[in-house]
Parts: C-alpha cells; sequence; structure tokens
C-alpha cells in the first residue's frame, strides 16, 4: 500500500513541477487562464494545468497554487526593479454593487 501512495505522491509533483516550469517559462505571454487563489497561468500551460489537477488531489493543487502565489508575491516586493516592485492585483470573482 505505501509503494502506491508513494507512486502516486510522486506523480502529483512531477506533473506540479511541469507545470509551474510552464509557468517560468511563458511568463512573458498573457496569462489568460484561471487556477484557484486568483492564480492566473497562460493558455500555452492548459495542457499541463490539466495534468497536474488530474494527478493531485484538489486540496494539494489549492495547497500549490497558494505556495507559487506567496512565493511570487515575495519575490515581487523584493525585487530590485522598482518598476516591478510593489503588490499583485488579483482578479476578483465578484463585484460589489454601491
Amino acid at each position: 500500500m505505501a509503494d502506491v501512495l508513494a507512486n502516486g505522491r510522486a506523480a502529483c509533483y512531477k506533473a506540479r513541477d511541469a507545470f509551474y516550469a510552464c509557468l517560468e517559462k511563458e511568463a512573458n505571454k498573457k496569462p489568460t487562464e484561471l487556477g484557484h487563489v486568483g492564480l492566473l497561468y497562460p493558455a500555452e500551460c492548459k495542457k499541463s494545468r490539466a495534468n497536474f489537477v488530474s494527478k493531485c488531489r484538489p486540496t494539494w493543487v489549492k495547497h500549490f497554487d497558494r505556495q507559487y502565489c506567496a512565493k511570487k508575491k515575495l519575490q515581487r516586493l523584493l525585487d530590485n526593479d522598482e518598476s516591478r516592485r510593489g503588490p499583485i492585483s488579483l482578479p476578483q470573482h465578484y463585484t460589489f454593487k454601491s
């Protein structure tokens, strides 16, 4: 039983790493797709995202997306380039009516 769980975890990590590598590779393209917790990614990474979602548990996908967003936010805040420094605006899932 332990081998099955270890194999599933390894497959999930491999799919996760492939998706986030795609995000880094396609960072200069306009993000059009929406993941969990406001994660935006380009359409070129749609296939690797689908593989990531299919190989990992939904709670793990949310967890990894949160980790990635937090890491990118911290990198942006610590970035030496003044034009890139500052908070990242995330899309809103709803709007307030006044």
